[in-house]
């Protein structure tokens, strides 16, 4: 769509605008959280190159403004030197996919694309800068790159849009320490190693600076070049001849043939029918919502004031890289109000208590959930479509703080509506929160939705679920984040000393975000009713059973760790003592450069794998394999490594945890994490203490019951072949699992012809192996090494077990073929897990998708169903007269500490809700123990 220029917003005394499109695309793919939209299609770089543009526009409406992209292919710099760039990696797919929309929806803004085959986007911008410069008309070059500093003078500026930063002529000295037209020395004497322009060797910025300083230029340098002593100016003279090719390969052309000029860069009016389709294919949704009512984006009139102001500014800044949403996305939707007076308070007490749904979010002393203070409370409600925030300050202590309301007072006030189950809160992480209150004495109920939940069960892949990058993908919104209040490092501030009007825009915007989140996606959720029921009916009946769990903690008998401590000690100084017999002189085992010297150059083992800067790799896969051909210091060292963690990660850390009110150690699980719907423990993990060897083994032996208790632990028996054999329908499966049968004995008898009865040890180990292996991809290769036999003899053995079960084959190639179709693979409760790189052009990403598909079914139904016996047990623990309660879960385990008197009647309702969690085609077995200790009863 053409139209004249005043059909929008412009300001003929803005700059000529030249946009390094190429440079825009990498920072903001690798400053942007990983985005997508519900089809899978990546759109971080999408997001974050249209939200820089963004800003361009609205701050300075130019007439002239063209966005130029490196085009495929060579350029001239290729044909002076053939290894140009040639160590730069391909570019990923999921970057690839999104050049085009971005192309799309510049056209579609209305500003000119300049693509020019065989000329770099550098040569281009510098081509038009100095045709602009000639007539005297200033140019704003809006990139992140430095070479293009050599470009910067009187008329020329540029400026980083991520940081708002100029750079100036004083501007270039500031940041390099040298001036604008020796740029072109400087970096030819440093050279470029992602551009693979060789320079001088050892010549870094400060020599750099140092010499030019010296000598002006690298002519004279290079007239005076015997002058310089040591090696460094041995290495200048031996490469005179490859410092004179880089400066060429430095040097940006001004003198370009261009397909256009100045002249024919125009700006138009967007096309506002082609914009809204592609803000609605890529979900920008805030975007979208504006090209709907007809405003037309990033037309804030005040740019010809603006570049005035900002140029005077002649700074440059090394500040990290942040994408802020666009100015106007940024002003809030609320009224923020700080309560001071109790009428204020009551006032917002006969609004919650009256609203269909009110955010919730609490100010806190700490992250420690257990420890944690309330300094202040959030409430955000939508009122006759209109939204309103407080922000209620409790215990701000700096000095000279105000007066604020009782904290008691107004814990009291608010605790019979937050107790009130049929009273509907929203919050971003509700479950700390009610550990917060909980401190407090206050039980919260009636959490009837969580954002970060939401956003997780909506796509658990599109993005992190924290409140920043929510905000960010479905609101178009940056937020004030934490350390842009508090500060960072050992000089943070804690929020009680932050002073009241700074924090009360920061708590006050949590709880807006939070509600506009929820009215954003939940109705996204009602359209998909499979997956608002895995909200509903799983997600958030789950969050505060875990926060039981959590504040139930678990008693750890600290004598024994401390025990366990001293034994792995010893046991470290004599593999210690060991490897430095072996290697004939002592060194630092955890040291990996001494540990390469010893290894690759004393002892001369072969090297498997070398680290990015070409040293050899001594990383865990590195040793196994070495280990595994018989070469004895890779196996101490692996052992060495295995004992020092759980020295380190447990037995000298788990006392370190244990809450002093309490005398229990209290881990946080996390719903919102594991992509599959699997739940994580932190702090600590719980979930990832060892249990194939005996020194991780006994460390279960710490975890112990409180006096008259003891520990019950009950888990679902090989629940992952259970799907499997519901979801392939495969007979054999069927058949086996519903006798009752052995399943890896039965497959034993399958793969190797022999009856039941005659299957050997090995050959039962060999078909669990390919039982298990099966179910998560693995390939004839990986099961070679797992078994250690022949490549082709693995392969027998998978050729075997798909001859045997043919369903199961059927169901993986099925599988992967909706998975390919639709983007996304389902658990039997209807959780979906979106599969970006499925129809990837990289065959490893595409393989590593494939194999996530036919796992991810069988994960995910098995977390729905343990998540669904926590529900139905913490339901159960309510009601029932028996004394116990639930303190772990770990993958498919749930653990609980039960009075002696109960432990019949326990086990046998936990195993009946367990087994009756979901209906499959077989049944689900549930095997339980009882023990003084964790071990015991696993």
């Amino acid at each position: 769509m053409t139209a004249s220029k005043t059909d929008f917003p412009i300001n003929p005394n803005s700059p000529f605008i030249l946009v390094d499109g190429s440079s825009y695309l990498f920072r903001a793919f690798h400053a942007m959280p990983p985005l997508s939209n519900s089809k899978g299609q990546a759109t971080g770089a999408i997001f974050g190159v249209i939200n820089m543009l963004g800003k361009l526009l609205e701050q300075y409406q130019p007439e002239k403004m063209a966005v130029i992209f490196d085009a495929k292919g060579p350029t001239f710099r290729h044909e002076m030197y053939d290894q140009y760039k040639a160590h730069r990696p391909p570019m990923p797919d999921e970057l690839r996919t999104q050049i085009e929309p971005i192309h799309e929806i510049v056209k579609a803004l209305g500003l000119p694309l300049l693509v020019i085959e065989g000329v770099e986007a550098d040569d281009v911008m510098g081509t038009l800068a100095h045709e602009a410069t000639l007539a005297q008309h200033d140019t704003l070059i809006s990139t992140g790159d430095k070479d293009m500093a050599q470009l910067v003078n009187e008329h020329v500026t540029l400026i980083n849009t991520m940081t708002d930063a100029l750079m100036t002529p004083e501007g270039v000295v500031e940041k390099f320490g040298v001036r604008a037209d020796q740029i072109i020395d400087y970096l030819a004497l440093m050279g470029d190693s992602a551009d693979n322009i060789p320079g001088i060797p050892k010549c870094g910025p400060k020599t750099a600076v140092k010499w030019l300083t010296a000598f002006g230029n690298v002519d004279n340098l290079v007239a005076n070049s015997s002058m310089i002593g040591g090696k460094i100016g041995e290495n200048l003279r031996n490469n005179l001849e490859q410092l004179e090719l880089s400066r060429q390969l430095t040097t940006i052309k001004l003198d370009c043939e261009l397909p256009i000029g100045l002249a024919d860069i125009t700006r138009h009016a967007p096309d506002m029918e082609r914009l809204k389709e592609l803000f609605a294919e890529y979900e920008l949704r805030t975007w979208l919502g504006q090209v709907t009512k007809g405003e037309m984006p990033f037309t804030k009139n005040n740019g010809a004031k603006a570049h005035s102001q900002t140029v005077q500014k002649k700074t440059a800044t090394t500040a990290e890289p942040t994408i802020s949403a666009p100015t106007a996305l940024e002003q809030s939707a609320a009224d923020y109000q700080t309560v001071f007076s109790q009428q204020e308070f009551e006032q917002w007490l006969e609004w919650i208590k009256t609203a269909d749904l009110f955010a919730i979010d609490t100010e806190t002393t700490s992250l420690n959930q257990m420890q944690a203070q309330v300094v202040g409370v959030c409430l955000a409600v939508t009122r006759e479509d209109k939204m309103y925030t407080c922000y209620i300050p409790l215990a701000h202590d700096y000095e000279e703080a105000p007066q604020q309301l009782d904290r008691e007072m107004v814990l009291n006030a608010l605790k019979p509506i937050l107790e009130d189950a049929n009273i509907h809160k929203v919050g971003q992480n509700l479950k700390y929160d009610w550990h917060v209150l909980k401190n407090h004495g206050i039980t919260m109920q009636g959490m009837q939705f969580d954002t970060m939940l939401e956003s997780y069960t909506l796509n658990s892949v599109a993005t992190r679920h924290n409140m920043d990058d929510l905000a960010l993908k479905y609101l178009g919104r940056r937020t004030v984040h934490f350390e842009e209040i508090a500060g960072k490092g050992k000089k943070q501030l804690t929020f009680n000393q932050i002073d009241i009007d700074t924090a009360a825009n920061y708590a006050a915007e949590d709880a807006e975000i939070t509600l506009q989140l929820h009215q954003t996606l939940w109705p996204q959720l009602q359209q998909e009713p499979e997956l608002a029921k895995v909200l509903t009916d799983i997600e958030m009946p789950l969050m505060p059973v875990l926060a039981k769990i959590e504040y139930n903690g678990v008693l750890v008998d600290t004598d024994m760790l401390a025990k366990q401590s001293e034994e792995l000690s010893v046991k470290l100084d004599e593999l210690e003592q060991k490897a430095h017999l072996i290697a004939g002189e002592k060194f630092n085992l955890n040291s990996s450069k001494q540990l390469q010297t010893i290894l690759f150059e004393n002892l001369e083992l072969p090297i498997v794998k070398k680290t990015p800067k070409g040293a050899p790799s001594t990383a865990e896969p590195v040793l196994v394999q070495l280990a595994e051909d018989g070469h004895e210091m890779p196996t101490l060292i692996l052992e060495y490594r295995s004992l020092a963690k759980l020295k380190s990660t447990y037995t000298d850390s788990l006392p370190k945890q244990i809450n002093p009110s309490t005398g229990r150690i209290h881990t946080s699980y996390q719903q919102a994490v594991a992509s599959t719907g699997r739940l994580s423990s932190t702090e600590p993990n719980l979930q990832n203490i060892p249990v194939r060897t005996a020194e991780g083994r006994r460390i279960r032996n710490a975890f112990i019951p409180r006096p008259g208790y003891k520990i019950l632990a009950a888990d679902y028996s090989q629940i992952e072949l259970r799907i499997m054999a519901h979801l392939s329908a495969d007979e054999g499966l069927l058949n086996a699992f519903s006798a009752g049968k052995d399943i890896h004995q039965a497959t034993a008898a399958e793969i190797f012809g022999v009856p039941v009865e005659s299957v050997t040890t090995e050959q039962r180990r060999s078909a669990k192996a390919v039982n298990f292996g099966l179910i998560y991809g693995m390939s004839a290769f990986g099961l070679a090494k797992q078994l250690n036999v022949p490549r082709n003899v693995a392969q027998d053995y998978i050729n075997l077990y798909f001859a045997r079960y043919p369903g199961v084959l059927t169901y993986m190639e099925q599988t992967k073929e909706n998975a390919k179709q639709n983007g996304y693979v389902a658990t039997l409760g209807g959780r979906r897990l979106y599969l970006p790189d499925i129809n990837s052009r990289n065959g490893q990403l595409r393989q590593y998708a494939e194999r996530t598909a036919i796992n991810a079914p069988m994960q995910g139904t098995a977390a729905d169903i343990i998540k669904t016996a926590m529900i139905a047990i913490d339901k159960w623990l309510d009601e029932t007269d028996l004394d116990l309660q639930m303190i772990m879960q770990v993958h498919d385990e749930l653990v609980f500490e039960v009075a002696e008197q109960d432990l019949q009647q326990a086990e046998a309702k936990i195993k009946e809700l367990m087994e009756s969690a979901m209906q499959l085609d077989v049944p689900l077995l549930v095997e339980a123990g009882i023990g003084d200790n964790w071990e015991q009863a696993h």
